[in-house]
């Protein structure tokens, strides 16, 4: 007789089953060990070790060569569901395929990132999908979806979101606290997660590093009250790396590590991702805490049972073959086309005067620091295979020729000891493939040692190096040989990097004006270089260097568009270089030498096309005005030249969209800690100027009709619109069909329009497609009510828009919502609390306690302003309380006035010693007015209001 499985190997039972039986079995010390990123082997029953965290954002990262599909940004760029669902499929896949060659691959994939794209100065906003919280919910259930395969119960990957909440700044960003009113939470910050999460395709989140309303990502009140009541899936919270270390660290927000990781467990984290492979720390941090009494078992009886459950579902622990062996699929064709498509459809055609396409036979010039190119970011994987701009043109048979220049200056070095060389290699120096260094952490990866450092000598062996500028001071070094000048730990500079990279880059230099000369400052180390007795080091002094230009790169970018038809200038960033996790831009602006490069390019031949090639938006107005034609495409990944090359040359329509707003100038950005977009005026939801190009904006090659547009709403609350897109030009295309609200005349603040849905549609010339959308009229058409803390549908007029973008509305239509008007504030029987009001300036959003509640502070430099709009005073209320918190010594005072009565009362708050012990101030409020009117309130010096009751 065959011996029955353990119940928890046993496929026939429920996960609950399987985990319940599996949790019995395990000690309580190993149930807490699962608690680390690194969860050990138990082979006393078999279990292997598990790890979580793979990365995979846009193909799998840090684990050698994989199939690389452009970055996020860029797939948000296509507006195609499907195709972002494709995308993760593959991914998926190839996981599967990676992890049975190598099992240190992870099943646990840490993707997508689904923070909101609402200020184009983040150094991350290459890792997210648009600045619209809708559009990104869509694309980012496309692909968890995609990841996590459609088998009921058995999971191809197990997705987890990044990073909960509101995360859009790398400046201080372990330390720094952003407030987050209701409003802007509820309609714009949660609507992203809760889209993936409510459909079932994830696994779990990941909290951000920094704080909200004064409280740390990982202490979170919302991980309970929010994110696990959207769905039924016990959701699997894993924390960022090294972050439950900085509650009692960086943030000092708590005494102790046993306190910080008690207080995050007891919020929700289950995964500590902490100390890297050595879950010792975490462990005996977990274990102090237990004796202490500041955790439960339970609690992490609780924890380890949603990882556990996640295990079964990934079929860790059935017996036999995995059903997903037969789908892994790694470098496959089907995968190099999808690349090629999403590269393609990720192609946003920014203007367009009619010199694209391009003319068979076309000599085109190809200038530019990314001509030749392919850039790859902190989460990409290696590349299997590149096509750059340049050698996407030389293949295309529709180009006659295409010369190269990249702009770039070519300069010599030379200190007072001699003239800067690159030695030649020993013929002990060893090649490295882009297998090379693969791990599964790529900052622990070293620079290489085995090449000999940089010399100086005499002039006839002088290196002659490209120095490409990318703005804000910083250059980087490229010796003839493709490789960059970097510095390993012993501290030499060798030329033997393939590219800049790494999470501290070795490959970046600042030019420091010096007498007559210059001192090299390498900016890994901030130390400058010097010349040593065994060659070019960076120290604590350096070296005065004279740089000699050989050419000048504008001079050859002049000679090649001169003899061109068409000059194609490739501009952009580089992914680690000038915005990049840990480090925001400072401008929109291009850098100065690439602004340059097309300056140059376009008074030599007027025929210059702009292709911008980034992570982000650029505010290029000169460009837009003077040249004919500008693109812009994400860092496409390994297809990216062929890509581009099919658009500019008419094989493919451009119908790329972008996903966020492309502002004109630095002037209309708010600061970057400014999360208040409603205040701020921020993003298309709310932008009042005009902007360079509008979310979702993109031309095409052919042009769309739309007419007829229908809207209803049925009575079971789903609302319906329906529009006719015509392909009324000469050419195929696809056209993103956009679907936004507005309402006429609310009684809040409220944007402009908001997108509602969307599809990316094809069409042949003349064919018409009716497009039909629909979607829950709730939360089409609502806002968070502050005045009752619920989700609200204001009665009133609407109008629902069909366009190409935000700002090209063709078709509209109007809807009216019937029902009683929204009631005023119940302030009399319900009180106010501070955190709920319409306007504010001077104030932050903080915690009421560690544990929940939300603020309002008003600092020592600045008297804060609080507006409550349509309060109820019902009858006249006698007497005011007021909630509030000083931890200063002295008084505070917190003002109230009725605009337009003359009413007012003053309430002083004397220091309670604690920022989080509260008194209760009361005064008598004789005159009182009656009925409903604005309330303003004002604090003068540090204090902390939560809440105002009227009796």
């Amino acid at each position: 007789m065959t011996a029955e499985p353990l119940p928890f190997r046993d496929p026939r039972l429920s996960v609950e089953e399987r985990v319940a039986d599996l949790l019995g079995r395990l000690t309580p010390a190993e149930r807490l060990a699962m608690l680390h990123q690194f969860a050990p082997a138990v082979e006393r029953l078999g279990l292997p070790p598990f790890r979580t965290g793979q990365e995979a954002l846009h193909g799998v990262a840090w684990m050698g060569p994989a199939t690389v599909f452009p970055q996020a940004v860029g797939l948000g760029a296509t507006w195609n569901d499907d195709l972002v669902r494709r995308v993760g499929e593959a991914v998926g896949r190839e996981v599967r395929a990676m992890r049975a060659a190598d099992p240190r691959v992870g099943l646990n994939v840490w993707s997508p990132t689904v923070n909101l794209l609402r200020h184009p100065l983040w150094g991350r906003n290459e890792e997210g999908y648009a600045e619209d919280p809708r559009l990104t919910a869509a694309l980012a259930t496309a692909y968890t979806r995609g990841l996590r395969g459609d088998r009921p119960g058995r999971w191809r990957t197990a997705p987890v979101l990044k990073h909960w909440l509101a995360h859009n700044h790398e400046r201080d960003r372990d330390t720094a606290s952003t407030s987050v009113r209701p409003r802007v939470l509820h309609e714009y910050e949660l609507p992203a997660f809760r889209g993936p999460v409510r459909a079932g395709a994830v696994a779990g989140v990941m909290p951000a590093y920094n704080l909200v309303n004064g409280r740390p990502n990982h202490l979170s009140p919302l991980i309970a009250t929010e994110l696990r009541t959207w769905t039924g899936l016990p959701l699997v919270v894993c924390s960022d790396a090294y972050a439950p270390g900085n509650i009692a660290g960086s943030q000092g927000y708590l005494p102790s590590h046993e306190a910080g990781l008690a207080a995050a467990l007891t919020a929700g984290v289950d995964s500590f991702t902490d100390h890297g492979e050595d879950s010792a720390p975490t462990v005996a941090r977990l274990t102090a805490a237990l004796e202490k009494g500041l955790i439960t078992q339970d609690r992490i009886d609780a924890a380890a049972a949603r990882l556990l459950g996640m295990r079964v579902r990934l079929g860790a622990f059935d017996p036999g073959p995995d059903p997903f062996d037969a789908e892994a699929a790694f470098d496959t064709e089907e995968h190099r086309e999808l690349a090629s498509t999403a590269a393609e459809q990720a192609v946003v055609l920014l203007k367009n005067d009619g010199l694209l396409p391009l003319r068979p036979g076309t000599r085109v010039a190809v200038v530019g620091p990314l001509a030749d190119e392919v850039k790859l970011d902190w989460y990409s994987g290696a590349l299997l295979r590149r096509t750059s701009p340049l050698v996407g043109l030389l293949a295309h048979p529709g180009v006659a020729s295409a010369a190269f220049a990249e702009g770039a200056d070519r300069v010599r070095l030379r200190t007072g000891r001699g003239w800067v060389t690159v030695p030649e290699a020993g013929a002990g120096a060893a090649a490295r493939d882009g297998a090379a260094g693969a791990s599964l952490d790529p900052a622990l990866v070293a620079s290489r040692t085995d090449l000999p450092p940089l010399a100086v000598g005499p002039l006839a062996g002088a290196t002659t190096f490209t120095l490409t500028d990318w703005g804000d001071g910083v250059v980087t070094l490229r010796a003839p040989d493709g490789r960059y000048l970097s510095v390993a730990d012993d501290g030499l500079v060798r030329a033997s990097a393939d590219r800049p990279g790494g999470w501290v880059v070795q490959e970046t230099f600042t030019l420091e004006p010096h007498g007559e000369g210059h001192l090299l400052r390498h900016r890994g180390t901030g130390n400058h270089v010097s010349v040593a007795a065994e060659g070019l080091k960076v120290a604590g002094t350096g070296d005065v260097f004279t740089v000699e230009t050989v050419e000048r790169g504008e001079d050859a970018v002049r000679a090649v568009a001169r003899s061109a038809d068409v000059v194609l200038v490739v501009a952009g960033n580089d992914p680690h270089i000038n915005g990049r996790e840990t480090e925001d831009r400072s401008t929109l602006a291009l850098p100065p030498r690439q602004d340059a490069l097309w300056r140059t390019a376009h008074a030599a031949n007027e025929r210059t096309v702009l292709a911008l090639v980034s992570s982000y938006p650029y505010a290029v107005p000169e460009a837009d005005a003077a040249l004919p034609a500008l693109l812009w495409t994400a860092h496409g990944g390994q297809a990216s030249g062929t890509a581009l090359a099919r658009v500019l040359c008419g094989d493919v329509s451009p119908a790329g969209r972008l996903p966020q707003t492309w502002y004109a100038d630095d002037a209309e950005l708010p600061d970057l800690l400014d999360y208040d977009l409603i205040g701020s005026r921020a993003t298309y939801l709310y932008h009042d100027g005009a902007p360079l190009y509008p979310f979702g904006h993109g031309l095409s090659y052919t042009a769309f009709a739309y007419g007829d547009l229908a809207v209803r709403r049925a009575e079971g609350g789903e609302l319906t619109a329906a529009v006719t897109v015509t392909n009324a030009g000469g050419s195929a295309g696809d056209e993103v069909v956009q679907l936004y609200a507005s309402a006429v005349a609310p009684s809040v603040p409220r944007p402009h329009r908001w997108l509602i849905a969307h599809r990316r549609i094809h069409l042949a010339p003349g064919a018409s497609e009716r497009v039909t959308f629909a979607v829950d009229a709730a939360e089409a058409l609502g806002f968070w009510d502050v005045a009752h803390s619920r989700w609200a549908v204001e009665p009133g007029a609407y109008t629902l828009g069909a366009g190409a973008s935000s700002r090209d509305i063709r078709v509209t239509a109007g809807l009216t919502v019937a029902g009683e008007p929204l009631a005023p504030r119940p302030v009399v029987r319900a009180g106010l609390a501070a955190a709920d009001y319409d306007e504010s300036t001077g104030t932050e959003l903080v915690d009421t306690t560690r544990e929940s509640g939300d603020a309002v502070a008003a600092g020592a430099a600045t008297v804060g302003e609080l507006l409550f709009r349509r309060c109820d005073f019902g009858t006249g209320p006698a007497r005011v309380r007021l909630r509030a918190a000083r931890a200063e010594p002295g008084s505070a005072t917190v003002e109230l006035r009725v605009p337009g009565t003359g009413w007012h009362a003053t309430l002083r708050v004397e220091s309670t010693g604690d920022r989080y012990a509260y008194t209760t101030v009361t005064a008598e409020s004789p005159d009182a007015p009656e009925g409903v009117h604005d309330l303003r309130l004002t604090l003068t010096g540090p204090v902390r209001v939560d809440r105002l009751d009227f009796r």
